[in-house]
């Protein structure tokens, strides 16, 4: 089993498939990852040898933020923006959606569940 960036890949899913399991990768960062490690895209994470391994690891240290550095860059950049009080911050604030979308019917998961109506009980069986 591979363990890049404090991962553990799952060693039977394709390398391309496997790296998206690191925070910060999806799948065009790992199709370019491998192509500039030149590591094929469709082989098992267990059929990498070390060398492969190796190279891999350096290739996304060396570039790429991922894991714990950029979850604690965009902490730091929603507490800037609540910081300076700009309109997403305050949205970020209060638990509404920040970009745009409509909240009357919507957002639910932004604004968690909704109160209790009076009158309205659940008469399950």
């Amino acid at each position: 089993m591979a363990r890049i960036a404090g991962v553990d890949l799952p060693s039977t899913k394709r390398v391309e498939i496997a790296l998206t399991y690191i925070y910060g990768i999806g799948r065009p960062r790992s199709r370019a990852i491998l192509q500039q490690t030149r590591i094929d895209f469709n082989k098992p994470v267990k059929a990498l040898t070390e060398q492969e391994i190796t190279a891999l690891r350096k290739e996304i240290e060396a570039k790429h933020q991922v894991e714990g550095d950029l979850r604690r860059k965009i902490q730091n950049d929603i507490a800037r923006l609540k910081t300076i009080k700009c309109y997403r911050g305050v949205r970020h604030t209060v638990g509404l959606p920040v970009r745009g979308q409509k909240t009357r019917s919507n957002a639910r998961s932004w604004k968690g569940s909704r109160p209790a109506k009076a009158g309205k009980r659940d008469r399950g069986k």
